[in-house]
């Protein structure tokens, strides 16, 4: 990457006859000079002003405001290095690339970087021939790199997206925490902390992680008059399709499209490309060079809109976004705030469209759930781990292991994150697994066997005889393995490792390595004899849910959207109507009843701005967001015995149906001497009853269906849901 060893001339000037302070009139100069602005946007002038005074400051500017000027331009006027802390690398290296194109001395390090590239980046820092170096927060858990920035000198530390650092923030990073203790180790130097989202409580909690000596405190407001908010209410992910495509075509202008997952985005990317929309997709799937030919085609305007999951858009200075849709609920207001402020940057009007479905919010309380685990969760997981372990300590066994011999009391990502925080505390710490003894256990009958491996598939087979001549019918509980036992044409430990991963894909068997697994601590040691801070998990549980809670009261909300986005961060410019959402401007569709009904779709389409007086239909004011509406039950409506408090409710059809797609689960399972949960999880059955898809592309989308098992199975249940929506197709 090119870069500029001398400082540029007009800021050496001012440096020069100055400490760590500059005038208001120095900095505009430098804004016009090498930024091109008039002047300074609303915030940035105090901003900036409060940085030349020398104070700690923490700034709150919506999307598109202008965050980075506010320590940009400080940059160029004080006389040592500004170290910008920033969380993402595409972040880190946008701004650089655009700093470098208008010949302004600076440069990122991060993991990207080979030690020798950072190593000359550090000495140009040393030189003096940086004024701004931009850098992760991990780079400061290792090594000795905060005493070698310190010794170089650092005029001012900027920490970019300092909601990351809060716990009550909605993108809480635990890398972000030590920020505090990285300033100390840096002398303590005068500090900025920028935000686009910060509630009152997270501003709080910013300024006592950072050790903020009586801030200037500067928030401008979140009102983004420019910005028109809708929310179209959908049943399945069928509905959101038909709406976005509705969307895109109401609309001109480019669009970004906000999906959960990378499936999500491809699938999304697919169904817009068959109504004929110029889309692309975007997701860290891609490799380094497919993603950048893809941001290059939607920044050069190439293509019409780009599906991406939600990092895309961080630091992305693309201003004439014309609609941001959310095709899933995000988790947090603060998330969709930010997500969707990245339309209509220039001050042009623009639209945000968030397609809602009332089981959108199940998947977010599934993961915060499993990231918090309860007590209970993380005293059963330990309990098995002790249960498990010999008396060496070592338990050989799988976090999907551990789930199965709970009895479906955990699920596999609840114990994944009750042994991540059992390591946390020395409990439990990972041993590596040899290979030079394995676990196997078959699954398959001879006659699928037979069936199914056919030619071509000679080694698989040749093992499954071999280990059949050794064990017969006890293969089928499982039995240990030594593989250089086995005979030489297997390839020894690696040959027979790789055609056991081969079985097993097909669910052929089961296998593990032996000889490591998770080994305590001490096993005959309590779990209260380790110090798990039950208080703060329980806390974070909280805090995520009630997030989540709010997010959901704005998409059911009956009264202003724009009010209560504004009532959320505590700004005082919320009124009770606006001109700019859906329920204001009389195009909200009134609610349907909670509970779906199953039928042809009649999403409406988000309907065009109404220009005069006539169209507005304001309700009454109301002084605080109606509640979410809860789904419509029956004494009927009951949760099956195996699902866990993280799923949803159900109604009657969606109980029915569940229970068909188990009967058909058992089936297979028993035709394949597999444990139903070999088939598919509750979880996907679950989704498949709410989302009902109708075809293999939809049924690909739902969590747990991978390649494999939709060829596998999917036509099969298919044919369960298809029944289930239209009792007609079942055969006579």
């Amino acid at each position: 990457m090119p870069h500029n060893d001398v400082a540029v001339g007009p800021v050496s000037e001012y440096a020069a006859a100055m400490t760590n302070s500059f005038s208001e009139e120095q900095a505009r100069a430098a804004l016009r000079q090498h930024f091109g602005f008039a002047d300074f946007r609303p915030g940035q002038g105090r901003a900036v002003a409060s940085v030349g005074a020398g104070r700690d400051t923490l700034v709150v500017l919506p999307t598109g405001g202008g965050k980075s000027i506010c320590y940009q331009v400080p940059a160029l006027l004080l006389p040592h290095l500004t170290l910008v802390i920033s969380p993402l690398i595409s972040l880190m290296k946008d701004q650089v690339d655009a700093l470098e194109a208008r010949g302004l001395p600076a440069a990122f390090i991060n993991s990207t970087l080979s030690s020798s590239e950072v190593s000359d980046r550090l000495a140009r820092a040393e030189r003096g021939t940086l004024k701004l170096l931009y850098v992760a927060p991990e780079r400061f858990d290792v090594g000795t790199t905060a005493d070698r920035l310190r010794a170089i000198g650092i005029s001012l530390l900027a920490v970019d997206e300092a909601h990351c650092i809060s716990e009550w923030g909605h993108d809480f990073r635990p890398s972000y925490l030590r920020v505090g203790q990285v300033r100390d180790r840096l002398g303590a130097p005068p500090t900025i902390a920028l935000t686009a989202t910060a509630t009152p409580e997270v501003r709080r909690d910013i300024v006592r992680q950072l050790r903020l000596k009586q801030p200037e405190i500067i928030v401008t407001g979140f009102d983004r008059r420019n910005l028109r908010y809708h929310v179209v209410r959908t049943r399945t992910d069928r509905d959101k399709d038909d709406a976005l495509v509705r969307s895109l075509r109401d609309h001109q202008g480019l669009a970004v499209v906000y999906a959960s997952t990378r499936r999500a985005v491809e699938r999304i990317a697919q169904t817009l490309q068959r109504s004929r929309i110029n889309a692309v997709a975007y997701h860290a799937g891609l490799d380094d060079d497919h993603r950048h030919e893809v941001q290059e085609a939607f920044m050069h305007e190439q293509v019409r809109a780009i599906v991406a999951t939600n990092a895309f858009g961080m630091g992305i200075d693309k201003p004439n976004v014309r609609l941001v849709v959310h095709h899933a609920m995000p988790g947090t207001l603060e998330a969709y705030y930010q997500e969707a402020g990245r339309a209509g940057r220039d001050g042009l009007p623009s639209d945000c469209v968030l397609l809602h479905a009332f089981q959108d919010r199940f998947t977010h309380e599934y993961f915060i759930k499993s990231a918090y685990p309860e007590r209970v969760i993380v005293e059963r997981v330990y309990e098995l781990l002790r249960r498990a372990a010999d008396r060496t300590g070592v338990a050989p066994v799988s976090p999907s292991e551990l789930a199965a011999r709970s009895d479906g009391a955990v699920k596999e990502r609840e114990v994944e994150s009750a042994l991540r925080l059992l390591g946390q505390v020395d409990a439990v710490r990972a041993e590596p697994v040899s290979l030079g003894s394995v676990w196997v256990r078959l699954l398959a009958t001879p006659a699928r066997i037979r069936a199914e491996l056919g030619d071509g598939n000679e080694a698989e087979r040749g093992l499954l005889r071999e280990l059949w001549r050794g064990a017969g019918k006890r293969l089928y509980d499982g039995i240990p393995v030594e593989p250089e036992g086995l005979p030489p044409g297997f390839g020894g430990a690696m040959g027979v490792k790789t055609l056991l991963e081969s079985l097993e894909e097909r669910q052929f068997v089961v296998w593990h390595g032996t000889g490591g697994g998770l080994r305590l601590a001490d096993v005959a040691a309590p779990l209260t004899r380790f110090a798990v801070d039950w208080e703060g998990l329980d806390r974070r549980r909280r805090a995520e849910l009630s997030k989540l809670d709010a997010m959901q009261r704005y998409a059911y909300a009956k009264t202003c959207r724009r009010a209560f986005v504004l009532r959320y961060f505590g700004d005082p410019a919320a009124r009770p109507t606006c001109d700019g959402c859906d329920v204001c401007l009389g195009t909200h569709v009134a609610d349907r009843p909670t509970t779906p009904s199953r039928g042809a779709s009649d999403t409406p389409r988000v309907r065009r701005r109404v220009r005069g007086d006539d169209a507005r239909a304001a309700p009454a004011p109301a002084p605080a967001p109606a509640p979410v509406p809860k789904p419509q039950r029956t004494r009927a409506a009951v949760r099956t015995a195996d699902v866990a408090d993280e799923l949803p409710e159900l109604g009657p059809a969606d109980v029915a149906l569940i229970g068909a797609l188990r009967v058909l689960r058992t089936e297979l399972a028993r035709a394949e001497h597999v444990p139903s949960y070999c088939i598919f999880p509750d979880r996907t059955l679950l989704e498949m009853a709410v989302r009902r898809p109708d075809s293999p592309d939809l049924l690909a989308n739902v969590h747990g269906v991978g390649p494999a098992k939709l060829d596998r199975y999917g036509d099969r249940f298919l044919a369960v849901i298809r029944r289930a929506v239209d009792p007609q197709t079942a055969p006579s």
